[in-house]
């Protein structure tokens, strides 16, 4: 949604690909504001009411006058990005992501309400949030220096241990996930990170499924969490920092034609 809305708000897509793109992640896409604010701002339904559909939430960040969306990935005691407590905040830390158009003060947080159905909440926000920026670089080498921490204090600690099976569940959860296009113009470091941090997630999401994880004592275990909440942080970090940078082309891009 960050990469194709502002693709879309800098001419470089258009408004039929933007809402097919979406329809990877859900067969119906609906919208509603997430406060009063946004409803009386956007004339948008409030939550309760009859929702209506994503064609009218480009339009309202059309009016907003919205330039470039960010993606932000919030997580207990990590709230950056998000502007301040707030309804948005609450929904946004609620859901792990949200998407924040700075410069009309309007935040976006999906949340899959059904199979196959998404809504998309509409915020207005009080000040627009201060987003800070990770190079692409800088965020692709603190997961790559993450990943091998992680390994190295999981063997030290013995819970690195063979579980059978584990590959293939790694790449089932890879196949899994909805394969979205991309605006054309998508830069491949941008995409290589995307690709990179979804491995590595899925890594974290085998490693902390299994409720032992190869722990040989509770201290151990926690060890173990320890070690792979700083992977996270830094694939959290690397999907922000491919995103901003895919934004940030795209803009340039657009702004030369």
């Amino acid at each position: 949604m960050a990469v194709w809305t502002s693709a879309w708000l800098n001419g470089s897509a258009a408004s039929d690909d933007v809402l097919d793109a979406l329809l990877a992640w859900g067969e119906l896409q609906e919208v509603t504001a997430g406060d009063e604010h946004a409803a009386e701002r956007f004339d948008l339904p409030l939550p309760g009411d009859r929702p209506v559909g994503p064609a009218l939430l480009l339009a309202c960040l059309r009016r907003s006058g919205a330039s470039t969306g960010a993606l932000v990935l919030p997580a207990p005691g990590d709230v950056r990005g998000l502007g301040g407590p707030g309804p948005f905040g609450v929904a946004a830390l609620r859901a792990g992501e949200a998407v924040v158009l700075p410069s009309a003060a309007v935040g976006l947080v999906p949340a899959e309400v059904a199979e196959g159905v998404v809504r998309w909440s509409v915020f207005t926000l009080p000040t627009p949030p201060h987003l800070e920026y990770i190079g692409i670089g800088e965020a692709e080498h603190g997961m790559t220096e993450a990943v091998r921490a992680a390994a190295a204090t999981l063997v030290s600690l013995d819970v690195a241990r063979h579980r059978p099976g584990v590959r293939t569940e790694i790449d089932a959860a890879l196949r899994a996930r909805p394969r979205t296009p991309w605006p054309p113009g998508m830069p491949g470091r941008a995409l290589r990170v995307l690709e990179r941090a979804a491995e590595v997630a899925a890594i974290v999401r085998a490693a902390m499924s299994d409720p032992d994880g190869g722990a040989v004592s509770a201290s151990a275990a926690r060890a173990r969490t320890a070690a792979l909440k700083p992977l996270s942080d830094a694939v959290r970090s690397a999907r922000c920092a491919a995103v901003t940078e895919a934004v940030r082309q795209l803009a340039n891009q657009a702004g030369r034609h």
